[in-house]
């Protein structure tokens, strides 16, 4: 859409936030000059939009009172920026509820131009996008609105929550921070009742309500490092440790925060991590393509010899 008719439709959102407004006010908001101002107002007043003048010092233009706008009026870039907005939110598991999100497409469809529509239609269909994530489990809607506010506005909030082992319980807590990860939403803040740092999946909060008091993050806490941190430190069966023979940096551009912890040694960079299965431990680290030292556990030496026989045998059989 051309420039001029997004400025169009910037002054009508303008006016549509009530009041009066100056012509020169009007024209600092919009980047232009008075006079572009006043052929504004005329476009939309051809589009039968009420826009009422005051003359006088106090002058300037206003909707007439009363007058109800349309639901949704869009440029081209708004309309593909939601749309897309949807469709990447999808994909990554980053909605609350799946039909809600079919929905608003379905009315944002609705009110498009029927060439634009068709024009966003061959986008969704035809795009992709990469990076697949674990199969998405969104929190409640109200929920994950109520711990928002409550971390802007830090106000503690009282919840119910079930543990992986399916016992419920009621907490108070002071959220510090939401954080969305491989299709999760977490929530980490100071638990009441242990005094400790904690963090808490959004999709096993059962019902969260503000209460009376405020609190104080403390100074440089790092929402995402503590959840990624904490989800690396998970108490899976086997204690992982090995030795990567490559410089730190490298590693880090390799190995997010929550697969383990790395830690500059003589040799290389030290990896301690928890997993439950080694043979995902053993294909990880072939993924790596560096040398690597195992340090613990021994099983996991005999799962990498496994993992090689395997694709040795694959490779023989293409011959």
């Amino acid at each position: 859409m051309a420039r001029p008719t997004a400025r169009v439709l910037a002054l009508l959102e303008i006016l549509q936030s009530g009041g009066t407004f100056s012509v020169p006010d009007l024209a600092r908001r919009l980047g232009v000059d008075e006079r572009t101002v006043r052929r504004y107002v005329t476009h939309l007043l051809d589009l039968d939009i009420p826009v009422e003048t005051r003359r006088g010092r106090y002058g300037g233009y206003r909707l007439a009172p009363g007058y109800k706008l349309p639901p949704l009026m869009l440029t081209d870039e708004e309309a593909i920026a939601i749309a897309l907005g949807l469709a990447a939110g999808r994909s990554a598991g980053l909605v609350t509820d799946h039909a809600a999100t079919e929905s608003a497409a379905a009315k944002l469809r609705r009110v498009l131009p029927a060439a634009l529509a068709r024009r966003i239609d061959a986008l969704l269909v035809t795009m992709d996008v990469t990076g697949p994530v674990r199969q998405p489990t969104p929190p409640g809607a109200e929920v994950l609105l109520v711990l928002a506010e409550a971390a802007r506005h830090r106000h503690p909030v009282q919840l119910t929550y079930t543990s992986w082992h399916g016992r419920s319980s009621a907490r108070g807590l002071d959220p510090y921070g939401l954080v969305f990860h491989n299709g999760r939403w977490y929530v980490t803040g100071r638990d009441h009742a242990s005094g400790s740092v904690r963090t808490f999946r959004l999709d096993r909060i059962g019902a969260a309500h503000a209460t009376a008091g405020a609190f104080e993050v403390p100074a440089g806490f790092d929402p995402t490092g503590h959840v990624l941190a904490g989800l690396a430190s998970v108490a899976y069966a086997h204690d992982v440790s090995v030795l990567l023979h490559t410089s730190l940096a490298q590693a880090r551009r390799r190995i997010p925060p929550s697969v383990g912890t790395l830690t500059e040694v003589t040799d290389g960079v030290r990896l301690t991590t928890r997993a439950e299965h080694l043979d995902g431990a053993a294909q990880m680290l072939a993924g790596l393509g560096w040398p690597f030292t195992i340090e613990r556990p021994a099983e996991l030496r005999a799962e990498v010899r496994a993992l090689a026989a395997r694709l040795l045998t694959h490779a023989d059989a293409g011959e």
